[in-house]
C-alpha cells in the first residue's frame, strides 16, 4: 500500500472524529432541551480494500449514520400512559368540581335545606311556625335547587368551552405533524436521517397523545396517526379534528375533512367528552329527579288542602296551547303533558262546594279515566280524560265556574256565596295541572315557589276536608310525613335518602379519581426514566465519547504526519 493510502486513511480518521466530536456535542448542548432524543454516530470501516506486502489493508473509516436512541415500543407505551394520565386527571379535576359544588359535607348543602323545610311542615302542624315560615323555607330550598343546578349547569357549559379549545389545538397539531412528515420526506431524500425534525414530530404526537388516545405508525420516514380504528395523519395528509355539537346538545369529536365521528377513549379530551355526559349529566338529571318528584309530591298533598280560608279561585300553573286541551292527557301525541317528567294517572277527585251562608258542602267526584282502554277494551286514548274534559266537569259543578285563560291555564272561580276545596285526588291531575299548587316548575332549573303563596303565606294549605269534616292539620302532618315516603320513581327510596346515594357515588368516583391519576402518574413517570435510559443524554458518557473521539482524531492526524514525513524521506533519497 502507497503512503499516499496510508495518509487518506488518517483523513478518513480526522472525518469520522469530526463528526462525531460535533455529534457528542450536540447531545451535549441538548441535554436539557425538552423532547431531545440523543444522536449516536455510527462507526463503519470505508468500503474497498488497499494491497498491501502481506495482503489486503482497510481504507480508514466511514461514518454510517447518525441515527437517534429510540426505542419503538418505549416511544407508544410512553404515549399511551400520557393519554392516561392526562384523562385521570381531567375526570379528577371534574368530579371534585362537581363535589365542590354539591357541598355536602358543609353546614349548607341540600340535605339540610331538604331536612329544614320538612321540619318547618312539623312545627306549622304543632302550631309552633306560622305559614310565612313554611313559605320562606320553600323559597329557600327552591333558590337553592335552582342555583346548585346553575353551578353544574355552568361547568357543563365550561367544558364545552374546554373541549373547543383543546379540539382547535389538536387539529393544528395533527396538521402540523402532517406538514412535518413532507418536510422530512423531503429532507431524507439523499438517505440521511432529518433528527431535529424527527424529534419535533414526536414532540407534537406526545402533546397529541396528552389529549387523545393515538397509535402511530411508522412508514418509511412517515408518521401515520389514528386515534381508534380511524387515521387522522396519513402521510402528509391533515383530515384535522373539529367539534360538532347535534340537535340535542351533544358534544362530538370528528374529522374535519368529512365529519367521520371519533371516540377517544382517553387523554383530556376523551375523559372530558364522557364526563360530560357522564358525572357532570348525571349530577344533573339526580337533581332534577329531586326536584320533579319533590314538586310533584308536595303539590299532591298541598292541591287537596284548605288554608285559612277555602278557595274563591284558582289557576292552574300548567299552561295548555289550544292543541292540546281536548287531547287526552296520556295521549302521547298531548306535548304539553308529553314533556312533563310526571303525569296523571287513572282515578279521580273530590271537589267541595261550601255555602257560605249556611256552611253547607256538596262533594263532587271528578272521574279521571286514563286506563289507556277504549270503549271496546282495545289499547287506545279515544275516550280518555283530556284538560277540556275537566274544564267540562268542573264547569258543570254549582256554584263554580271553569275556564282556560288567554294564556292557556285552567281557572276555576266561585260564584258569590260559595267557596271549595279539593280532596282525594287518586290520579295526582290537581297536581299536573298546578291547581291549588305549592311549588311551580318541572325541575331544579324552574322550581319556584306558588306566586299566590308568596304574596299571601295565609293561603298555605294546612289542613283538609274528609267524610269527618276538617282536620285543621291533615296536610301539614302529611307533609311533613313526605320526608319518609318511599317514592316509587327513586326506586323506592325517600327524596332524602336518593339524594344522598347520588352524593355518595360522587364522593367515591371522585376518590377513585384521585387514586387512579396518582397511579398513572407513577406508571408515566417510570416510562419516561425506562426512555431516558435510552434516548436521553448522558453528560458522562458524552464526556467519554468525546474523549475517544479527540483521541481518535489525534491518532489520525499522527498517520498523516508519520506518512509525510516517510513521504518527505523517499523524495530525498531521490
Amino acid at each position: 500500500m502507497s503512503l499516499s493510502a496510508a495518509m487518506q486513511i488518517g483523513r478518513t480518521a480526522l472525518s469520522a472524529s469530526q463528526l462525531g466530536i460535533a455529534t457528542t456535542g450536540n447531545n451535549m448542548a441538548n441535554a436539557a432541551t425538552p423532547g431531545y432524543r440523543r444522536q449516536l454516530a455510527t462507526l463503519t470501516p470505508s468500503k474497498g480494500a488497499g494491497r498491501g506486502l502481506a495482503g489486503s489493508v482497510g481504507l480508514g473509516v466511514a461514518i454510517a449514520d447518525i441515527r437517534r436512541q429510540v426505542s419503538i415500543s418505549l416511544e407508544n407505551r410512553t404515549r399511551g400512559a400520557l393519554s392516561d394520565e392526562h384523562a385521570s386527571y381531567a375526570r379528577q379535576n371534574i368530579l371534585g368540581a362537581i363535589e365542590t359544588a354539591l357541598g355536602e359535607l358543609g353546614d349548607n348543602d341540600l340535605s339540610s335545606q331538604l331536612s329544614s323545610f320538612f321540619n318547618a311542615w312539623s312545627e306549622r302542624a304543632n302550631l309552633v311556625q306560622s305559614s310565612a315560615v313554611v313559605v320562606q323555607e320553600g323559597r329557600s330550598l327552591s333558590s337553592f335547587i335552582q342555583r346548585l343546578r346553575g353551578e353544574l349547569t355552568s361547568q357543563r357549559t365550561q367544558l364545552d368551552q374546554e373541549l373547543g379549545q383543546a379540539s382547535l389545538r389538536a387539529n393544528d397539531l395533527i396538521d402540523r405533524i402532517a406538514g412535518l412528515n413532507t418536510a422530512i420526506a423531503q429532507s431524507e431524500v439523499a438517505s440521511t436521517t432529518a433528527n431535529s425534525l424527527r424529534d419535533q414530530r414526536d414532540s407534537l404526537i406526545e402533546e397529541l397523545a396528552t389529549m387523545v388516545d393515538v397509535s402511530v405508525i411508522e412508514r418509511g420516514g412517515s408518521s401515520d396517526i389514528l386515534i381508534g380504528s380511524t387515521p387522522v395523519v396519513l402521510d402528509g395528509i391533515s383530515r384535522g379534528l373539529t367539534m360538532q355539537r347535534s340537535a340535542n346538545g351533544e358534544i362530538r369529536l370528528a374529522t374535519r375533512d368529512d365529519g367521520t365521528l371519533l371516540s377517544p377513549k382517553s387523554g383530556a379530551i376523551g375523559s372530558l367528552l364522557a364526563e360530560r355526559t357522564g358525572a357532570v349529566d348525571r349530577s344533573i338529571n339526580a337533581l332534577d329527579s329531586l326536584a320533579s318528584n319533590l314538586i310533584h309530591e308536595v303539590n299532591k298533598l298541598h292541591s287537596t288542602s284548605i288554608g285559612d280560608a277555602w278557595l274563591q279561585s284558582s289557576a292552574a300553573s300548567l299552561r295548555i296551547p289550544a292543541a292540546d286541551r281536548s287531547i287526552a292527557l296520556n295521549d302521547p301525541a298531548n306535548a304539553t303533558l308529553r314533556s312533563l317528567p310526571f303525569a296523571p294517572t287513572n282515578g279521580g277527585f273530590n271537589v267541595n262546594v261550601r255555602n257560605t251562608a249556611t256552611g253547607a258542602v256538596t262533594t263532587v267526584r271528578v272521574g279521571v279515566d286514563l286506563d289507556g282502554l277504549t270503549t271496546g277494551a282495545t289499547p287506545g286514548t279515544s275516550n280518555d280524560t283530556s284538560a277540556e274534559d275537566i274544564r267540562t266537569s268542573l264547569n258543570a259543578i254549582p256554584g263554580l265556574n271553569a275556564a282556560f285563560t288567554p294564556d292557556g291555564s285552567l281557572s276555576i272561580a266561585a260564584n258569590a256565596g260559595f267557596e271549595f276545596s279539593f280532596s282525594d285526588d287518586s290520579s295526582g291531575v290537581l297536581a299536573v295541572l298546578g291547581i291549588n299548587a305549592y311549588f311551580t316548575g318541572t325541575n331544579a332549573s324552574n322550581i319556584d315557589i306558588s306566586s299566590t303563596l308568596d304574596a299571601n303565606p295565609g293561603m298555605l294549605g294546612v289542613g283538609t276536608w274528609g267524610p269527618g269534616g276538617l282536620i285543621e292539620n291533615g296536610a301539614a302532618l302529611a307533609l311533613a310525613g313526605l320526608n319518609a315516603k318511599q317514592i316509587h320513581a327513586l326506586g323506592g327510596r325517600t327524596l332524602l335518602a336518593a339524594w344522598q346515594d347520588h352524593v355518595t357515588v360522587t364522593a367515591s368516583a371522585a376518590s377513585a379519581a384521585q387514586t387512579e391519576a396518582a397511579a398513572a402518574t407513577v406508571v408515566r413517570e417510570s416510562l419516561d426514566s425506562q426512555r431516558a435510559a435510552v434516548s436521553g443524554v448522558s453528560l458522562d458518557e458524552e464526556a467519554i465519547n468525546l474523549l475517544n473521539f479527540q483521541q481518535q482524531y489525534q491518532a489520525g492526524a499522527r498517520v498523516i504526519e508519520v506518512a509525510r514525513q516517510l513521504m518527505e524521506s523517499l523524495l530525498s533519497i531521490v
